[in-house]
């Protein structure tokens, strides 16, 4: 077996008293005594709880005061590098700011079980020295030639060369006519090359990779690459990936949807030689095994993955990106709550890393950074290679409205059709999925509703279900409406990806359709050959939702039609005119990306709107000046402090009587105030009633510790949940 180094952190000897931290959502440490063998901090330890051995991690030193009855003993050291001491503290900031508890978040560290395992040696085969007595077939004696002019291979690799199947190879191990000796694992990833050639850079690319590779040297720093769509920025950081890789350290990228990051993958491989690491839901269990150990050992030199990479423990982080800084896929509001743009730059300052965010459309709480002085502006005025920005039309609906039944404008229609006849690309984009969002009855206008939470079922035509998409209910579509059970009575209400696809197959039937978007997308492998579909052009006419915005670069793509721009405009999110400016501006950016100019068609009801006009008049900056001042007068993020605590439970009642006992016992603070509690907008979801209080404070106020003890003041009934969620980018 290969042993794995000891831990060089100071030994703590036999019968002294530790702090063990368990990935339980428990109150905090535990306290155990050393056993026969030497532990250090940071190190994975197995432990007795109640009567099961649970794995947790050596954190600090004991609390005292328990009983030396009742004290447990460690019962070993599992044989695998320790938590660092950066993920240790990044663990324990990341615990306080959530106000999760510390093993909640330890849980994200450690969440491949199977890579705290000892490292298996891998066996291999060579012909024997001696040869036994042994009847020879055919095959057997292609393994054993095979054996004799080749180096020590694995079982597997020993059968494929010799053209046979696993088990001769098995026989003849068996037999003694091939011995087995240990062979160390290869490397599972290969060392990108820093030196490898890159594309030449325009001299503000150049500008904003120098600025980043002298950051490299000087410790933590935050820098924004803002710069416009295909104007170059992953060029850009890059050069600050090999930076980094020259001085041997690991680097770090996080993508809003790195299951869909097919090209970028491409271009990293032609930048660097060879592919990242990369860290995500699709992975195998053995890959996200050998990744985990691959980062802790500092042999996974760049790690490309979702914001639980974060969580990695890495040997050496010296750089950390995030790419579309801006994107709320960033944003976990499951479990512990937390958004990996705002924790990687905490990771990187525990670390003394530069950090560096990217994106076309900024969000306002980096660019209020930006402006206070605390992150650099690196600007990217130009798409590289001098491409053009797309032309912006807004299709004012009032004025040229869709025939009846159907949701393309004659304007849009007109110019999918120039383009197709011109031999490009098009793109249609809306940001809802399945068929129709609502289904009513005719005749008594029941509407179609998931009985676990407050939402309309959606119907998916293609999959023939009603799906809700808060909890994953599905039922197939009714034939009879079970309000006055009308039969053959359901209609279908309002557009969903699946339905203008049916219309552009009407409109268009020459065209070659495909549909992007999270329901057909089955993984990665999926994605990657859509992808290829269309940068081949095997495809003319692409419709999708939100993941078609992901940076893709498709040169033959020059018109991009916006099925509905209002959508997102309303709903009370304070980030409303935010998201929905940011997601039409990198949905617009698909367009004329080469030396074909694109242009941008927006369907809207609202061509007056301040988003719409910002889109239409290329006036980010000022649009984002007026809601920075419009969120600074309400003392809003990020010129102020939200909080939401979600109180949820399977009985109405009870939870309304806990959230009166919360409010009674609310703190009282000045610049603090507590609003609530009221039902949440998605007052039941998956079954439990949900209630909500919001927390808003001034941004010189400290309200963790006042939101902390007034959580703890009261003792939770049985069945009943509180969720936290600090600097809330939903309000569902």
């Amino acid at each position: 077996m290969l042993s794995v180094a000891a831990n060089p952190a100071r030994q703590i000897s036999p019968q002294s008293l530790v702090g063990v931290l368990l990935p339980l959502p428990l109150a905090g440490i535990y306290d155990y005594q050393v056993g026969a063998e030497p532990v250090a901090l940071g190190d994975f330890v197995a432990v007795p709880l109640g009567k099961r051995e649970v794995v947790g991690v050596v954190w600090g030193e004991g609390r005292g005061g328990v009983d030396p009855a009742k004290l447990k003993t460690i019962h070993r050291r599992l044989d695998c590098r320790p938590l660092p001491e950066a993920s240790r503290k990044f663990v324990d900031w990341v615990a306080g700011y959530t106000l999760a508890p510390p093993g909640a978040v330890l849980r994200m560290a450690m969440s491949v079980p199977a890579a705290l395992e000892p490292i298996r040696d891998l066996v291999a085969c060579r012909a024997a020295a001696v040869m036994p007595a042994i009847k020879l077939t055919e095959a057997r004696r292609r393994v054993l030639a095979v054996a004799a002019d080749l180096p020590p291979l694995l079982p597997a690799d020993l059968a494929r060369e010799a053209g046979v199947g696993p088990a001769v190879v098995k026989g003849l191990i068996e037999a003694g006519a091939l011995e087995t000796t240990p062979m160390a694992p290869p490397p599972p990833f290969a060392d990108p090359d820093p030196d490898h050639p890159g594309p030449i850079l325009s001299a503000a690319q150049r500008q904003a990779a120098d600025h980043i590779c002298t950051a490299m040297t000087q410790g933590f720093s935050v820098s924004l690459i803002d710069g416009v769509t295909g104007s170059g920025k992953t060029e850009v950081y890059f050069e600050a990936i090999a930076a980094a890789l020259a001085a041997g350290r690991q680097a770090l990228v996080l993508l809003p949807e790195i299951a869909l990051s097919a090209q970028w993958l491409t271009r990293f491989r032609a930048r660097f030689g060879v592919e990242p690491a990369l860290w995500h839901s699709e992975l195998t269990d053995a890959k996200r095994r050998d990744t985990w150990r691959a980062v802790a050992a500092g042999s996974a030199k760049v790690v490309v993955g979702a914001r639980s990479a974060l969580f990695l423990p890495f040997a050496d982080l010296g750089l950390i990106i995030v790419d579309e800084e801006h994107d709320a896929g960033f944003k976990q509001e499951d479990g512990v709550a937390y958004h990996a743009r705002d924790m990687a730059v905490v990771r990187g300052q525990i670390g003394s890393c530069p950090v560096v965010l990217a994106s076309a459309t900024p969000s306002l709480e980096s660019l209020a950074n930006v402006q206070a002085g605390r992150y650099a502006r690196l600007h990217l005025p130009d798409r590289h290679a001098g491409a053009i920005l797309p032309s912006m039309t807004l299709v004012d609906l009032r004025k040229d409205p869709p025939p009846r039944g159907f949701w393309l404008s004659p304007v849009l229609v007109k110019a999918i059709e120039e383009t197709l006849e011109a031999g490009e690309q098009a793109m249609l984009f809306l940001n809802r999925r399945g068929y129709a969002p609502l289904t009513l009855c005719r005749k008594c206008g029941h509407r179609l509703q998931c009985p676990h939470c407050t939402a309309w079922l959606v119907e998916h035509r293609h999959a023939g279900r009603m799906v809700c998409h808060h909890c994953g209910h599905f039922v197939r579509p009714p034939t009879k409406c079970p309000q006055c059970e009308a039969e053959d009575s359901f209609a279908a209400c309002g557009p969903g990806v699946e339905r203008i696809v049916e219309e552009a197959a009407h409109r268009f039937p020459g065209a070659r359709l495909a549909m992007m978007a999270s329901d057909n997308i089955a993984g990665p492998q999926a994605a990657a050959e859509l992808v290829r579909k269309i940068a081949d052009h095997e495809i003319d006419l692409l419709v999708g939702t939100q993941i078609v915005a992901k940076g893709y670069h498709f040169p033959m793509l020059t018109l991009v039609g916006v099925v509905d721009g209002d959508l997102g405009l309303d709903g009370g999110d304070l980030r409303a005119a935010e998201r929905t400016h940011q997601l039409l501006s990198q949905v617009a950016g698909r367009a004329g990306r080469a030396e074909r100019p694109g242009r941008v068609l927006l369907q809207t009801f609202q061509p007056e709107h301040p988003v719409m006009r910002a889109l239409a008049q290329g006036e980010r900056d000022s649009f984002m000046a007026a809601e920075a001042q419009a969120r600074r007068d309400a003392g809003m993020p990020p010129f102020g402090r939200l909080a939401a605590l979600i109180v949820s439970g399977p009985e109405a009642g009870a939870v309304d009587e806990f959230c009166r006992k919360l409010s009674r016992a609310a703190p009282i603070l000045e610049g603090l105030q507590i609003i609530g509690p009221a039902p949440a907008p998605l007052s039941l979801l998956r079954g439990r009633h949900r209630r909500r209080f919001l927390v808003k404070a001034r941004r010189d106020v400290a309200f963790h510790q006042p939101l902390r003890k007034w959580l703890e003041s009261l003792v939770v009934p049985s069945g009943i949940r509180i969720q936290v969620d600090v600097d809330p980018y939903g309000f569902l």
